[in-house]
């Protein structure tokens, strides 16, 4: 009888890990010296000293690195020293794209001194869903609470009401 090899693609993902404060450039050390492939943003910014100017380098997200792996590998990235826990969403380990990932290179290649501001709704603001059964629909936000967003989809005559995580909102330009 043939024993039938299942052969499985164990693909990479990008995560975003919590450390401790103050530990992204140790932990983003630590996970590259146990061959972990991981990635802290840095920001490059011109300090100003009484006899000079510097650029020096900060983290872009305070307390946050991201990490590539495949998810037999998540209990090793937790046990390395500083990394608090991965970044979860919907009770997974929240996954980045690489082209989100890829953004984020580019532009602190080109730029320095960036602000990070989180995304601000506001009643009244127009908005697209990204995601979910009412992605790329455009709504109108009527109220905001801490985690979610009531929104007015206007179609076919009706109006119709659904609340939706704010993280799956975005402004519309």
């Amino acid at each position: 009888m043939a024993k039938l090899c299942h052969i499985i693609a164990v693909t990479k993902k990008w995560y975003a890990i919590y450390c401790r404060p103050r530990w992204e450039k140790k932990v983003d050390k630590l996970l590259s010296d146990k061959g972990i492939e991981s990635y802290c943003p840095l920001n490059k910014i011109r300090r100003k000293w009484s006899d000079r100017i510097k650029l020096v380098e900060e983290p872009l997200f305070k307390s946050y690195i991201f990490v590539q792996v495949d998810e037999t590998a998540h209990t090793e990235v937790r046990r390395v020293s500083g990394v608090i826990n991965f970044v979860y969403w919907n009770g997974k380990p929240a996954i980045v794209k690489d082209k989100e990932i890829l953004a984020i290179k580019a532009f602190l290649d080109e730029h320095e001194n960036v602000i990070v501001t989180p995304l601000e709704v506001t009643v009244g603001q127009k908005v697209k869903i990204t995601a979910g059964p009412l992605m790329d629909k455009e709504a109108e936000v009527l109220d905001v609470s801490r985690k979610t967003v009531k929104v007015a989809i206007n179609s076919l005559g009706y109006q119709l009401v659904a609340y939706v995580d704010k993280m799956k909102v975005s402004n519309i330009k």
